[in-house]
């Protein structure tokens, strides 16, 4: 090994674990499902492709969230990659709870592919039937699924974590295990 491997690590520290990962400033998804005439959704932070043949996309979705459940139960999950102007969707996805507000009353939105919410206002978008969730074991779990429809824009801007970080979420992310 090279002199960058063998050096000593420092112990984790998650103040330096926090740093790292807003250093990365990932972009910033709705999650958004139906079961039966349930809709829901949610903003997510942590997503991305999970494998190149065959394609494959997985989104963490928090365990306390109410769009954990049924995205679980769902066939197909929708997921809506935000512009940077799109804050506003980000805000209702991020801080509503759809424990107790019907978010989809609150914006524009078509059933799409599967019965899936589709947001009129996000022209970027990819509908993926549901493969495998994998739990870590941690407060959330991975949803991956083979894309099946996609709707992409020309190349935008996204919204940033960095931008969002404000938020104040709907729901913590302890409360289910």
């Amino acid at each position: 090994m090279g002199p960058a491997r063998d050096r000593v690590v420092s112990r984790m520290d998650s103040a330096r674990f926090d740093t790292v990962m807003a250093s990365a400033d990932p972009s910033m998804v709705i999650v958004t499902v139906a079961v039966d005439d349930e809709r829901s959704g949610c903003l997510v932070g942590f997503h991305g492709q999970t494998s190149i043949e065959p394609l494959r996309y997985g989104v963490w979705i928090s365990k306390a969230n109410h769009t954990y459940g049924p995205a679980l139960e769902a066939s197909h999950l929708a997921i809506h990659h935000l512009a940077a102007d799109d804050i506003e969707l980000a805000r209702l996805f991020g801080t509503e709870t759809g424990d107790e507000v019907d978010k989809f009353a609150r914006c524009r939105w078509e059933s799409g592919p599967h019965g899936v919410p589709l947001l009129a206002d996000c022209s970027t978008w990819m509908v993926g039937r549901w493969v495998a969730v994998l739990d870590a074991k941690g407060d959330h779990a991975c949803v991956v699924v083979e894309p099946v429809e996609i709707e992409a824009s020309e190349t935008f801007e996204p919204l940033r974590l960095s931008k969002v970080v404000d938020l104040e979420p709907g729901h913590q992310a302890e409360g289910r295990g």
